[in-house]
């Protein structure tokens, strides 16, 4: 049977896909972390470190916009847990439409922080923090779900951890090597683009990402519509 007719190997589109979110998640994280008081919404670890210290008593240290953050990001990512609950790894419909909300959600605060709402108040700045962290949890819990090894779009750490330990360095064989220097790579330029964004103004970052998550789910639906119309070929010709 020709090789055109087999159903192609959607691992490579999810990686490049996971990949693209996590140069977003640097991009939110930036205009997070200098735009709306020194808040990740992305990056919990962070956000735990930052709480800590400031419990603590260390000057300057914000704690209502890191707590509303992590609030948001586990109420989102608990969301993404119960709609992708009977769901099998992998893209579906479903990990679809989730994309495109945390799309949505984003370009829809980008227009409100357009419009000034992070200026009325202090309550509606909190609202902002912790609509973006609840999308970004969204986010993560989908990427969770895909299970594309090393990338989950949020966590450098662990990727870092995997690069290094498994390299020849450390005794290893340097196996996935590419994607986690990429997904390192990316983050810190997404952090980068999004710091060179907010110089325009805050919401542009934001409306950047969302653009990007719901181009994430657009390709991604397209991806699975080729695989499933390749496999129905394949069995038509099996017959």
């Amino acid at each position: 049977m020709p090789h055109a007719s087999k159903p192609h190997d959607p691992a490579k589109m999810h990686l490049i896909l996971m990949l693209v979110l996590t140069f977003s998640t640097g991009i939110i994280d930036a205009v997070g972390y200098l735009g709306l008081d020194r808040v990740f919404t992305g990056n919990m670890t962070g956000n735990v470190v930052i709480l800590g210290m400031a419990l603590m008593g260390a000057d300057g240290l914000p704690v209502l916009g890191p707590s509303v953050a992590l609030v948001g990001f586990v109420a989102g990512a608990a969301i993404a847990g119960r709609v992708l609950k009977n769901e099998s790894a992998g893209w579906s419909r479903r990990t679809m439409a989730l994309i495109a909300v945390v799309g949505a959600c984003l370009v829809l605060t980008a227009i409100a922080l357009f419009a000034g709402v992070h200026h009325a108040a202090q309550s509606a700045a909190l609202s902002v923090t912790g609509f973006i962290a609840a999308a970004m949890g969204l986010q993560a819990g989908t990427a969770r779900h895909l299970a594309v090894k090393d990338v989950t779009t949020v966590v450098v750490t662990s990727t870092l951890t995997g690069l290094a330990a498994d390299s020849p360095l450390g005794g290893g064989s340097g196996k996935y090597w590419e994607r986690r220097l990429l997904a390192v790579a990316l983050i810190l330029l997404g952090a980068a683009a999004g710091a060179a964004l907010l110089q325009v103004h805050i919401g542009l970052g934001v409306l950047f990402t969302g653009l990007l998550a719901i181009a994430v789910a657009l390709v991604g639906e397209r991806s699975r519509r080729q695989v499933e119309q390749a496999e129905v070929l394949v069995q038509a010709r099996s017959l």
